[in-house]
């Protein structure tokens, strides 16, 4: 067995986007590698052959990220090829062009073209489209076309991932490939998050929020007649969210919340109304108090898959439940019932006729497919089997204690590989994002890696994680108070449990939320000998103010806007306490990064710098909020490097 490297995250796969074909007569997903040479991802489309149980891939380009079924043995999937067509990309013409490949056999071909950049997009039948785009009115002005400057006149005017949006909606759209006629369904301030089709393909259900100057965080639900060429808000609660909804039975089910009770991160429940939204019935009951997502967190995937499917008499969906997150069904009557029992993380899945396949983390395996039949779970794939045949890896150890409320914290200690009895080791406290995330015993690379670098590596989830309800996630308010008493409560406890760290080589890391306890966790104690606060918030004035999120996410969270009290935004903000820091750190932000802007790194490394304190800023040009997840290899590989030469620095 040899040890886990700090480039071994380079030669994993990573799986997305698993779908099944119209009849369920054939199942596809991507598989993402990381190619160094050229610093990209490449996707290719696999095919599992369901009758064999074998899997084999279709695509060969290596730029297949999506794709769409056309019918049973046709897949549809977007593609820049040629030079052609990377001179109009380049030149910033607006166009997707879209290739067919056939299971038959033979090589994808160019089968159409949409003048705009396509999101998605369902056939309704094999010459017309319903589809989703990027519309920006400002693109629209030629007179614009070679000035060097922005034009901001609403909020949000920038998202991560995104950059500059002022104006930009993401816009529903019917095509008629033969007649290139582009109609749009939605108007110039209405942005669409989702849609699906009925069965038919007459009908279609949309999640969308219209906005002129100030987006506020609620959606709207309604149903396109696509007969009658007709869009009708149906919204059966006004103010809400809805996270999702679909055609079933008779009528619609839809998931979300009203955040009156808990902000912003208040868990959703199952609703059906009918086609005018004139009648609620609601489906889950008050003891269901789960995320219907996965919030499990890694380090460990690429590309986006779905989490839920109506099929039959079910809706099928993740809930996260403590450390882990499951498969579940509920049906009409609002009866739930759990398919997977399994500890880890449901990654992606799709059902048909009640036959269900996920892309999963089990034990510390990484991703890899599934089938789930009567619950019982068969791995498909084996893409990342070497890691564990090969590379010595060290399974966490479970550590919970109870607050002085009677609270129950978990967490988790990963001992040095090669562990010796006798030698004392450097330890690094490792804080989750969110803060409605988790963390559960799944394969985390940078965890293992630093194990196996001779380092004890421990991690818990505080208040104000997911898995546990509402009440636990909802720390509005009290930021930096009982969420900050946890974490030193459970450092205490494996301190004490594991005599074998020293004391003095302690560290501690974290990013966005946990980026936002470091900085609060080094401005209230000496204990540790070295910090690494990565895409944080040191600032919350400044968050509200630059942000993608700011204005709406700091006054849910922290209780205030800086006119109704400056002073409570003040006192929760890392910023304040800087004066006080001694522990030298080092600080990872991402230049695009529009949800922890790069001013707030900034703001607590110059304080840092000013009073004395070894600090150092790196900055990474043209990667946002994800880098640790999605930028590109080579500043991936960096971060990593960075992050463990600092600690190595102070604790070895």
């Amino acid at each position: 067995m040899e040890k886990l490297l700090l480039d071994d995250f380079t030669k994993y796969s990573y799986l997305s986007g698993l779908k099944y074909s119209p009849s369920g007569k054939n199942l596809a997903f991507i598989k993402h590698q990381i190619n160094m040479d050229e610093n990209k991802y490449q996707s290719y489309i696999y095919l599992v052959d369901k009758k064999t149980n074998t899997i084999k891939r279709l695509t060969s380009l290596g730029e297949e990220t999506s794709f769409t079924w056309k019918d049973d043995d046709t897949l549809v999937f977007p593609r820049v090829l040629g030079k052609n067509d990377e001179k109009r990309k380049d030149k910033g013409e607006r166009f997707t062009s879209f290739y067919e490949i056939s299971l038959m056999g033979g090589e994808a071909f160019k089968t159409f073209e949409v003048p705009l950049h396509v999101e998605s997009l369902v056939f309704i039948d094999d010459n017309n489209l319903l589809l989703t785009a990027s519309y920006d009115p400002m693109s629209e002005d030629e007179t614009r076309e070679n000035e060097d400057f922005e034009v901001v006149d609403e909020i949000p005017f920038w998202a991560n991932g995104q950059g500059f949006t002022n104006k930009k909606r993401n816009r529903l759209y019917r095509f008629d490939i033969e007649n290139q006629v582009l109609n749009p369904v939605t108007d110039d301030f209405t942005d669409v998050y989702d849609f699906r089709l009925n069965q038919d393909r007459t009908m279609a259900l949309v999640i969308s929020n219209a906005f002129i100057d100030k987006m506020y965080f609620k959606t709207d639900l309604q149903v396109y007649d696509l007969k009658e060429d007709c869009l009708t808000k149906i919204s059966p609660f006004k103010v809400f969210n809805y996270s999702y909804a679909d055609f079933f039975k008779d009528g619609i089910v839809f998931i979300g919340n009203d955040m009156q009770s808990h902000g912003l991160n208040q868990n959703s429940h199952f609703y059906m109304t009918d086609y005018e939204g004139s009648y609620i019935a609601r489906l889950s009951s008050d003891d269901f108090d789960f995320s219907t997502y996965n919030s499990i967190a890694s380090d460990c995937r690429y590309g986006s898959s779905n989490s839920i499917k109506v099929d039959g008499d079910y809706l099928y969906f993740v809930t996260t439940e403590g450390d882990s997150s499951f498969i579940n069904r509920i049906d009409s009557k609002g009866k739930i019932e759990k398919l997977t029992n399994k500890k880890g993380s449901i990654d992606g899945l799709d059902v048909h006729n009640g036959n269900v396949y996920f892309i999963g983390l089990r034990s510390l395996k990484l991703q890899e497919l599934y089938s789930l039949n009567e619950k019982k779970e068969e791995q498909m794939t084996f893409f990342n089997e070497w890691v564990q045949k090969e590379k010595t890896l060290s399974i966490p150890e479970k550590l919970t204690f109870k607050t002085d409320e009677h609270v129950l914290i978990e967490g988790w200690v990963i001992r040095p590989v090669g562990f010796k009895p006798g030698e004392t080791y450097p330890a690094i406290l490792n804080i989750h994002g969110g803060p409605k995330v988790a963390y559960g015993e799944v394969f985390f690379h940078e965890m293992q890696y630093w194990a196996n670098e001779g380092y004890m590596v421990f991690f818990c989830n505080p208040r104000g994680s997911d898995g546990r309800g509402d009440k636990f996630a909802d720390i509005r308010g009290k930021y930096g108070s009982i969420d900050y008493e946890d974490i030193m409560r459970f450092t205490d406890l494996v301190l004490d449990k594991y005599p074998f760290i020293d004391e003095d080589r302690v560290g501690v890391t974290g990013g966005s939320y946990g980026g936002f306890m470091t900085n609060w966790i080094i401005g209230h104690t000496n204990r540790f000998k070295a910090a690494v606060s990565q895409r944080s918030i040191s600032n919350w004035i400044s968050k509200f103010g630059t942000t993608d999120i700011g204005y709406f996410f700091v006054e849910d969270q922290i209780g205030s806007t800086p006119w109704d009290d400056l002073d409570k935004l003040w006192d929760h903000s890392p910023l304040k306490y800087a004066d006080r820091v001694v522990t030298p750190t080092l600080f990872i932000h991402s230049e695009e990064d529009y949800r922890c802007w790069l001013v707030e790194g900034i703001q607590m490394f110059t304080a840092l710098k000013y009073h004395g304190v070894d600090a150092r800023l790196c900055i990474f040009k043209g990667e946002n909020h994800d880098l640790s997840r999605s930028g590109r290899p080579k500043s991936r590989l960096r971060r990593l490097e960075e992050i463990s030469k600092w600690f190595d620095k102070y604790l070895k």
